[in-house]
């Protein structure tokens, strides 16, 4: 799964990588990108992410900034789902995505989970975060 930033990827990735207490991994820039004929790296994008990865249990979270010349709509691009075994850890998560953004649904027993959340982070990007139901 791919998020993309309007230019502030480098400040996401600093906070994802601590809220999941991991590191950001082959960070490209678009200056780092060989460049072609074909295609020209504009000015404006060549500081901007154009990968990076943060390994989160057994998947990798992937962000970009948007380059120049593509719409960017902010949080309702993608919405997360993390299942997360342990309610501490579900708890924590929540609370530190939540710190600076907004909560839609508080951490609590759902019909389809004992411990679901929902919120809007601060760089605008929706998550779901739910304890790990074994067989679900």
């Amino acid at each position: 799964m791919f998020i993309n930033f309007n230019g502030n990827c480098q400040q996401a990735l600093d906070f994802y990588a601590k809220v999941f207490r991991s590191e950001v991994q082959g960070r490209m820039l678009f200056s780092d990108a060989p460049q072609s004929p074909e295609y020209t790296t504009p000015e404006a994008d060549m500081n901007k992410v154009m990968y990076a990865g943060i390994p989160v249990g057994q998947m990798i979270l992937m962000f970009s900034d948007t380059p120049s010349g593509h719409q960017f709509i902010e949080g309702n691009n993608i919405i997360p789902t993390l299942n997360i075994e342990d309610k501490d850890e579900v708890t924590r998560i929540f609370n530190e995505l939540a710190d600076g953004g907004q909560i839609y649904m508080p951490l609590g027993q759902t019909f389809f989970s004992e411990y679901y959340g929902m919120l809007k982070d601060r760089f605008g990007i929706i998550w779901n975060i739910l304890q790990y139901a074994p067989g679900a």
